[in-house]
């Protein structure tokens, strides 16, 4: 068969220590597989990039532009993640490269901790933890209350959000919940009208909004001020969500009586460099540094998840998880040759496609097309082989960004 990209001639450079399921499920693949532990700056990634089909990175590592237009053979980027900011998805559409990432596989994770943190906070167990670290016996029940019957207040009710309000749940509390999207509530738990009605209810605050740039300072020192005095707040969300001074006054004023943070609007690029922030030394509060989603399940469930998205595309031209390109959802070839287009999303594209296989009389057995505002992505599947003068043709379609052949 003649193929486009030979198993064996593609390369996939694996960044920041990802999970080993990854490296073996592309070596199962007979991908050719550089792995790192580290990240890379903008600089050292546009000297790798060249001659790489596929990249998976965390977070840390950088996917600009300028890396995007040195990459010569970039077919695919894998986010072993939920959040994607660290991509230009715009950047890597416009070149037909498809982005996938792990929107659900740490949800659990999160939401352990979570929990974990709410009952520590609510029993001021750190506190006391904390007091015998110092050599403190402090044998009291003052502060330290049970969750049951109390109120628990999420704000943003998607994946993580709707585990938490299940889990809350089983444990007595009532849960209540705001999103600017309409929802379907889980359980018992009820939605409100606005975060300020979730603010004046809610015994606990929980943040599971996602990286959307509009969440920028979303809670700051007016919604603090709506919040019941006491009230245990809990950020494992974005780091650039929750205004810190607002919070840090918040704690000294006594409106919030405990608080959790795992991310911050500024965070050490390495374990190397010393971690800065205001919530430092502040009482009954939990920092933990950007660990929410790292448990070895969650790692390990993210590095099988991306790579059987990403062989899925390579192999079979499907991308229904892709975060960038429109979604289709195609299963292996039988009998059939299958050619994929990326291309400007322009009226014509498929008639001008059709007409050229006419031409040739060749037949169409399947095919899917799937547009968004800027591009389109094509499926076709044939049962003839090709000619050199057809693919050349094809590959010639007018607005085309990127045209592969499977086999």
């Amino acid at each position: 068969m003649k193929v486009s990209f030979p198993k064996n001639k593609i390369n996939v450079l694996l960044l920041e220590g990802v999970h080993d399921d990854a490296v073996t499920a592309f070596n199962n693949e007979g991908y050719n597989v550089v792995y790192s532990p580290d990240s890379l700056s903008e600089d050292e990634l546009c000297e790798k990039v060249k001659g790489i089909h596929v990249i998976g990175i965390r977070s840390k590592t950088k996917i600009t532009k300028k890396v995007v237009d040195a990459a010569d053979k970039l077919l695919a980027v894998g986010a072993f993640c939920i959040g994607t900011k660290q991509i230009d998805l715009e950047a890597c559409k416009i070149k037909g490269i498809a982005v996938f990432n792990a929107p659900y596989s740490n949800t659990r994770s999160v939401v352990e901790l979570a929990i974990g943190e709410i009952i520590l906070l609510m029993r001021s167990t750190f506190v006391r933890s904390t007091e015998l670290h110092q050599g403190i016996w402090k044998k009291t029940a003052a502060g330290s209350k049970e969750v049951r019957g109390k109120v628990l207040g999420i704000i943003g009710y998607g994946n993580i959000g709707k585990q938490l309000s299940v889990l809350a749940e089983a444990m007595g509390m009532k849960v209540i919940f705001y999103d600017q999207l309409e929802k379907l509530a889980l359980g018992n738990a009820e939605k409100r009208a606005s975060m300020e009605a979730v603010f004046n209810e809610a015994d606990v605050i929980s943040l599971h909004v996602d990286d959307n740039s509009d969440n920028k300072d979303l809670i700051g020192a007016t919604e603090f001020a709506q919040m019941k005095d006491g009230v245990i707040f809990i950020n494992l969300a974005r780091g650039f969500v929750v205004d810190i001074a607002a919070l840090v006054e918040a704690q000294n004023s006594g409106k919030v009586a405990g608080a959790a943070v795992d991310v911050y609007p500024t965070e050490p690029k390495s374990n190397d460099e010393p971690f800065q922030s205001d919530l430092s030394g502040q009482p009954n509060t939990i920092l933990t540094p950007h660990i929410g989603g790292s448990t070895m399940e969650a790692q390990k469930h993210i590095g099988n998840f991306v790579p059987s998205n990403i062989i899925s595309y390579i192999n079979t031209g499907s991308c229904f998880d892709s975060v960038n390109l429109p979604p289709i959802k195609v299963g292996p070839q039988k009998n059939a040759h299958r050619f994929l287009l990326i291309h400007d999303n322009v009226s014509g594209v498929m008639a001008e496609v059709t007409n050229i296989l006419a031409k040739y009389n060749m037949n169409i057995t399947g095919q899917s097309l799937k547009t968004d505002e800027t591009v389109g992505y094509l499926i076709t599947d044939v049962d003839q082989k090709y000619d050199d003068h057809i693919l050349d043709e094809l590959r010639g379609v007018k607005g085309k960004i990127k045209f592969r052949l499977l086999f």
